[in-house]
Parts: structure tokens; sequence; C-alpha cells
């Protein structure tokens, strides 16, 4: 099986912007070869259904793909066949709802402002993932006694005979600074930026768009909101929660 991956992932390798963990997503989808791909990209529904299944690859990352597998090439040809038996008024209106059609896209589709990162944020960043997937769940003392200690947080154990303060093996986990992420990563979002709360639009002023990102306060109202995100929009700051 791990020389099958391989293979796949040999086979794939020239495409761009493809991961490594594409390839056993791709096999449930009975895609195991490029030409697979390329003929799985010729058809709007199976492209939808590996947009679907495939986590971070957007309309811009397939296009990549149609255009390194040469998936688009027969669609050309048979445009170019059907354009030459046509008359030409109809080919000129084919060609505006196809430009149309583009803009439509290109409109519809804006990729995410991305912070400006070190080497070393970014593996901290990774590294933060890791812990994250690996750390326990930290629960009260007494907590399956006492069904009030369920719905508060987490506290430290104090009582003077309390297995759990002193660590006893046979107890849960606790909180403690062997569990926490990279001090580089700290308080960031997901995307890397540093979250900054915005009340209104002056404070749009103070932000580093390089490596800070707006999040507006959930007291501001829709039309202060929108206020904000223009003007965000012109200074080109991230805004983490946008209304729509």
């Amino acid at each position: 099986m791990a020389d099958d991956e391989s293979k796949n992932q040999e086979e794939f390798a020239g495409l761009r912007n493809f991961k490594d963990e594409y390839v056993p997503k791709l096999k449930a989808l009975g895609i195991e070869t490029e030409d697979d791909l390329a003929e799985a990209l010729s058809d709007e529904d199976r492209t939808a259904e590996i947009h679907e299944h495939l986590k971070g690859v957007g309309p811009k990352t397939l296009e990549h793909w149609r255009e390194d597998l040469g998936a688009s090439e027969g669609e050309d040809d048979e445009d170019v066949e059907i354009v030459e038996d046509a008359d030409e008024e109809d080919s000129e209106e084919g060609e505006e709802e196809e430009v149309e059609i583009e803009d439509e896209e290109e409109e519809g589709y804006k990729v995410k402002l991305k912070p400006e990162l070190t080497k070393e944020v970014l593996e901290a960043m990774k590294t933060r993932k890791i812990i994250d997937s690996k750390r326990p769940t930290f629960i009260r003392q007494e907590y399956h006694r006492r069904k009030r200690l369920r719905t508060t947080g987490w506290r430290r154990p104090r009582g003077l005979h309390s297995k759990m303060r002193r660590h006893i093996g046979y107890r849960t986990n606790v909180v403690s600074i062997g569990y926490g992420s990279p001090n580089k990563a700290k308080n960031l979002h997901p995307s890397g930026f540093q979250e900054v709360l915005v009340h209104n639009v002056k404070d749009l002023d103070k932000i580093d768009p390089k490596v800070q990102a707006a999040r507006v306060a959930h007291t501001v109202g829709m039309r202060k909101r929108t206020q904000i995100e223009d003007k965000a929009d012109e200074l080109d700051i991230r805004i983490l929660n946008r209304s729509g």
C-alpha cells in the first residue's frame, strides 16, 4: 500500500499546489492517475465533487490543474470546430457570453489577504497545530459527581488530600505549561494574523495590514459595520468576521 501511495504521489507531483494528502481522497473518488484526473476535470459534476472532497482546493487551483494536465485542450478544439461551422453572428454572441461568465467568476471569487510571516512563526504555527491535536480535554475535580461542575470552566484542584493536585497516576490530566503552544504562535488567528478588536472606522488606522487583522465588535450595528468593511477594503485590511 505504501508503494502504491508513493507511486500516486509521484504521478501527481507535477501539479501546482498539489499536496500528498489529496492522493487517498482522489483514490476514493476513483482517480488514481493524471489521465483520470484530466477526464474528471473535463466534467462539471466530477469537478464539483473534487472541489467538495478536497479541502483547500478552490476554483483557481482546479484551473491550474487543468492547464498542467491539458484537460482544457480538447474543449478548446471542440469550440473551434463549432465556431467554424456556425455563422459569424453566432460566434460573436458566444464569445461575449464566455467573457461575461469569466468576469462573473473573477468577481465572485476573491483571494483572502494573508499576513507576512517569518519562517520561525510559520514553524511555530505548524507545531501549535500538532500540539492542539494531541492536547487532552481538562475536566474538573469531582466532575463525575456533581452536575454543576460540568457547566463551569477549568479550576485547579486545591484540596489538601487531592489526588489530582498531587498528580497521582490514575487521575485525569491537569493543566500545566507543558501543554501550551509555542510563544511565537500564541494569540494568533489560524490565518496567522494578530486580531485587533475594532469598534469604529478610526480604529482601522492603528492596524498594520501586513501582520494584523480586524475583528468587528459584536456590539457594532450593521450601518457602522458596512462603513468599517468598506474602509478596510480600501486599506487592504482583512476582517475576520465579515457580515457576508
